[in-house]
């Protein structure tokens, strides 16, 4: 081992060493320099503004407690965010594994045996041999074979960050959503069973007159008929709610039926806040997870390419070795029974059949196609954003209209049953008004969902729910 001084200066090289193949450079993209949908949306109850957004929270601006617990709770239990940050504890794994290759390797080994010959002339008995000895290896990684792996094992773990990051943003809107479906649900049975009560009182008269020959059979037929088709929306409501109640227990990594007795008690649909930031279309490259886990993933390739360029060139390495022979072991380690060897290693592939050159390709191939990725991730958040601000500044628009036909159908309805009571108007005056009734206000309770609903994927496009 006293030979490996001599060549100290191979390790001179290492820090020097060069690190072969491209170094990373961040991509550039242009973002609009405002949201259209903000410039662009009509007055309502909410305005979007371009002021700083914090989304951190955003599920509390609806002031709705239930929602507030339910969301916690599935940020602490999730089953997708805990395989996330199992991944993330898998990508670190993988770094530290690949980090051993910067560091001398040293392994020991013995062994013990007898010999001796079977047969012959001059048969010899049985010989005990013991064996002990230490072997070193150091792969100096001149041209940086081995911190190109790192660089891309670290881009690799920022990404398997984000995908954490991506997956309580999915989580936390897809708990809102779930959340506004059965709040929705059990409003539209509220209306349901109000206009039953009217038809039903309809109903009633109607038979009355039916009884004194006021009214035919058919006038009869129809009122009976309404009050069925009004009570048969209310069993397909009863399934939405509890099928999403199942899955908010998914979500929260409960057992299906286990949220069935505290949600089926009837709410409200929370309330929309009254201004929304949401920032500028710059932010969103800063902000949304998988726009930063795409650009994690691109780096993470283009950090491969060196590593397949570094198998172009020489591989330097020290090596050294110390072995003790004896067949007495109180001589094993005396000195006349110890062999030791040491020294640089050079190896250089000559040739490989091209599947040097053929592996470089494919890492400059997997660059350019996370390179397109990232920018079909950046397009595809930028869209996602615009998308959802017009649904939600139209959608206004639509409750807006639909409240205004709630206040006239009810006003007709009113008006058609005096008229009816009092013999003056035909009953299928009455059943368009009661038809229409329903009809508007189911519309507007379903519209009050969507509002909602589209502002909670304006957060969710937004990459809000995370700190």
């Amino acid at each position: 081992m006293k030979i490996l001084p001599k060549f100290w200066f191979l390790l001179l090289l290492l820090p020097g060493g060069c690190m072969v193949g491209p170094d990373y450079k961040p991509p550039k993209t242009q973002a609009p320099p405002a949201w259209s949908g903000v410039t662009n949306s009509a007055a309502s109850d909410t305005r979007l503004t371009a002021n700083a957004v914090e989304l951190a929270q955003w599920w509390t601006r609806f002031q709705d407690p239930k929602l507030t617990e339910l969301v916690n709770a599935a940020l602490r239990t999730n089953l997708d965010v805990r395989l996330a940050e199992a991944l993330l504890w898998e990508a670190r794994a993988t770094r530290g594994k690949d980090a051993g290759g910067l560091w001398p390797s040293l392994s020991v080994s013995g062994s013990a045996t007898r010999t001796g010959t079977l047969s012959g002339p001059n048969p010899a008995g049985p010989r005990g041999v013991l064996q002990a000895g230490a072997e070193a290896a150091w792969n100096l990684d001149f041209f940086g074979a081995t911190r190109r792996q790192l660089e891309s094992d670290d881009a690799a773990i920022q990404a398997a960050r984000e995908n954490i990051y991506g997956a309580r943003v999915t989580l936390v809107s897809e708990v809102a959503l779930d959340y506004f479906q059965i709040r929705s649900a059990q409003e539209q049975i509220a209306i349901a069973q109000t206009n039953l009560e009217s038809e039903v009182h309809t109903a009633e008269v109607t038979r009355r007159k039916g009884s004194v020959g006021f009214v035919s059979a058919l006038d009869e037929a129809n009122a009976d008929a309404q009050v069925a088709t009004t009570a048969a929306t209310i069993p397909p409501l009863e399934i939405t709610i509890q099928q999403n109640i199942f899955a908010l227990s998914i979500l929260l990594a409960r057992p299906p039926a286990d949220l069935l007795a505290d949600l089926s008690r009837p709410g409200a649909v929370p309330l929309t806040p009254p201004e929304v930031p949401v920032g500028l279309p710059s932010d969103l490259l800063r902000r949304r997870p998988d726009i930063r886990a795409a650009e994690a993933n691109l780096h993470a390739a283009a950090a491969l390419i060196g590593v397949a360029v570094a198998d172009f060139y020489p591989q330097f390495s020290l090596t050294g070795s110390l072995n003790y022979q004896s067949s007495l072991a109180r001589d094993l380690f005396a000195g006349p029974n110890g062999i030791y060897s040491g020294g640089p290693q050079v190896t250089w592939p000559i040739f490989s059949g091209g599947s040097t050159i053929s592996n470089l390709r494919l890492q400059k191939a997997a660059r350019d196609a996370a390179y397109i990725t990232y920018q079909k991730t950046v397009l595809a958040a930028l869209a996602d954003v615009e998308s959802n601000l017009v649904a939600f500044a139209k959608e206004w628009d639509h409750r807006k209209a639909l409240s205004q036909a709630v206040v006239k159908n009810r006003r007709a309805l009113e008006l058609s049953q005096q008229l009816y009571e009092a013999g003056t108007a035909e009953f299928l005056t009455v059943l368009d008004a009661e038809r229409s009734l329903l009809a508007s206000e189911t519309a507007l309770a379903q519209s009050r969902q969507a509002i909602s609903s589209d502002l909670v994927n304006i957060y969710r496009a937004l990459g809000g729910g995370w700190e």
